[in-house]
């Protein structure tokens, strides 16, 4: 029997009751509103305990009880997420074996034991969480506080698991392995020839790092709130302090979620060269210039944030007069990267430029610019934040003129590395344009690394400048980190219909067609209007869990005879 008799099949089998309809919405959007909230909670209840069990160490070895009571109302926020999580997560299998039966057992077919894996391994990070949360106070000195922490650690093991099983049967939708057609019995498909397909471990890698970004993201929102609600200063003082520490690793994770990204667009090029065109270079390609917009705002309000923050910090000023200069190179970076290739203009318009490609801009449109502009912006970003840890402190080591010599020649290496390959990448063929950026990648990712190191050394024993004034945060610095938050979350939604999106017509791609009457790919504007609505929900219910964070337990602060801790920042 050919594929295309099999497919023929796959659409009379609707007159069987292979879809099912919602009422009101439909089936699709009821799907896609429970599969991306699904999402949401599952990023948060992943992400916070990655930072949770982090900061929890730096208390018991760094002999810091702010550290660990910091851990602890991060935890707490887990409690309510999670089970929301779940209660989604039950939403959205009931739709898929009602709405999509025909479909659902296809997958169950060849994933039923890594289904089973999953339902035990949810009981065992249910459990974990639970035990984590609640035996804080009582495990809270000596081994059984590292026994404590262990448990923390098995709770990252757990969920990560997790979710590298769930990435599989999204993955195997999207790049089903070669040998699969549809004609292919799914019961004589191996499990672990399904798993590893082409774009699991790209999605593991993309969303571990994401998942660190959203939870620092909406960690950094609710210590906002509770600045902005606090009614003392040693109050304010320590969500100061928890909004700088939520900023911090979600902007550390954002510097490198670039290059996963990349790994996974280039993965699925690999796979399929039609459907990474669908994605970047057919109608979807404007999704990527809405989707730069969005990057350069967390750009741009992260930095914002950090600029602000110096004025809490005694000897910052030595730096502020550099940051308008940080400031025109983030700025010309979104400007580079949000230009689209093809201008949307008329036909006067178009016979002006000479065709679809501004005689100026267009140059700006390819991935050579847009890989050196974000670059340059992640470099910019990386730069704020060093001048940001070193505000309150003065070097003493006696090296430490030539390792401030030396990691400025590798901020100038690295942006020279950046900018020769880019402008290069102009005059090469495409393919080898592609492996320009691998070398743009390496310097940067260089830089980073053996600045940060030289930095670690020159500061041990650095003179300090002043106590940090946590608190003493303007109202419009708390507004940047729900920015953050939000911005965050409706690109999240925003990424995950384009990994769905360039699927087209196909349940499984070229194995299962989707002959249901959504078939059909949603406009980008319709999918803009469901994705926010996906965010409002999200955030309405992140509210109300923030709010019974608040009810649940006083605020976690911690005071001295004299007003909240101080200390250098990042310590």
């Amino acid at each position: 029997m050919t594929d295309h008799a099999v497919l023929l099949l796959q659409a009379a089998a609707d007159t069987t009751r292979a879809y099912g309809e919602f009422p009101l919405i439909g089936a699709r959007q009821f799907i896609w509103i429970t599969a991306e909230i699904h999402l949401m909670f599952a990023a948060f209840v992943l992400g916070v305990p990655m930072f949770a069990v982090v900061t929890e160490a730096i208390g018991i070895f760094g002999h810091d009880d702010r550290y660990d009571r910091l851990s602890k109302e991060f935890t707490r926020l887990l409690l309510v997420a999670y089970s929301a999580t779940a209660i989604w997560g039950a939403m959205l299998v009931f739709g898929l074996s009602t709405l999509y039966p025909r479909f659902w057992a296809y997958l169950t077919a060849i994933f039923a034991p890594s289904m089973w894996v999953y339902a035990g391994l949810f009981f065992f990070e249910s459990f974990t969480l639970y035990l984590y949360y609640y035996g804080w106070d009582r495990w809270k000195k000596g081994r059984a506080k590292l026994w404590h922490w262990t448990l923390g650690i098995l709770l990252n093991v757990w969920g990560t698991i997790v979710m590298f099983i769930a990435n599989s049967w999204l993955t195997y939708m999207m790049s089903p392995p070669r040998d699969i057609t549809p004609t292919t019995d799914p019961t004589s498909i191996k499990l672990w020839h399904a798993i590893a397909n082409a774009t699991w471990m790209p999605i593991n890698v993309h969303r571990v790092i994401a998942n660190v970004v959203f939870g620092g993201a909406i960690v950094g929102a609710y210590a906002s709130y509770r600045f902005l609600a606090a009614t003392s200063d040693e109050e304010r003082a320590h969500y100061d302090w928890m909004g700088y520490v939520g900023n911090f690793i979600a902007m550390s994770a954002l510097i490198v979620l670039p290059f996963a990204g990349y790994w996974l667009g280039r993965e699925i090029y690999q796979y399929d060269q039609s459907m990474g065109i669908t994605m970047m270079g057919g109608f979807m390609s404007w999704l990527w210039v809405i989707q730069a917009f969005l990057i350069a705002v967390l750009f741009l309000t992260g930095n914002y944030y950090l600029w602000i923050g110096m004025g809490r910090i005694p000897g910052a000023e030595r730096f502020q007069p550099y940051t308008k200069y940080l400031l025109i190179v983030l700025v010309l970076g979104a400007i580079v990267w949000g230009t689209p290739h093809t201008m949307i203009a008329d036909s006067k318009e178009l016979a002006a430029m000479g065709g679809s490609h501004h005689p100026f801009l267009g140059a700006l449109g390819v991935m050579s610019a847009k890989n050196t502009a974000v670059n340059l912006m992640i470099l910019t970003t990386f730069l704020s934040f060093l001048m940001y840890r070193r505000a309150n402190k003065r070097p003493v080591v006696p090296w430490a003129r030539t390792g401030t010599i030396i990691q400025g020649a590798m901020f100038v290496i690295a942006a020279g590395v950046v900018l020769f390959y880019g402008i290069r990448g102009y005059f090469v063929e495409a393919i080898v344009r592609i492996g320009y950026s691998v070398y743009q990648v390496l310097a940067v990712l260089s830089c980073i690394l053996f600045v940060t190191v030289i930095d670690v050394l020159m500061g041990r024993g650095a003179q300090s400048l002043g106590t940090i004034k946590w608190g003493k945060m303007p109202p419009r610095s708390q507004y940047a980190l729900f920015i953050l938050a939000v911005t965050f979350t409706w690109l999240m939604g925003l990424m995950g219909f384009a990994r769905s999106g360039i699927r087209q017509y196909w349940h499984v791609w070229q194995v299962m067609q989707d002959t249901s009457k959504y078939a059909a790919t949603p406009a980008l504007g319709y999918a803009s209007k469901m994705i926010s609505l996906c965010v409002l929900i999200f955030l309405g219910l992140v509210a109300f869990v923030f709010w019974l964070g608040g009810l649940a337990e006083k605020s976690t602060y911690v005071t001295t005879e004299k007003g909240p801790r101080g200390g250098h920042v990042g310590h």
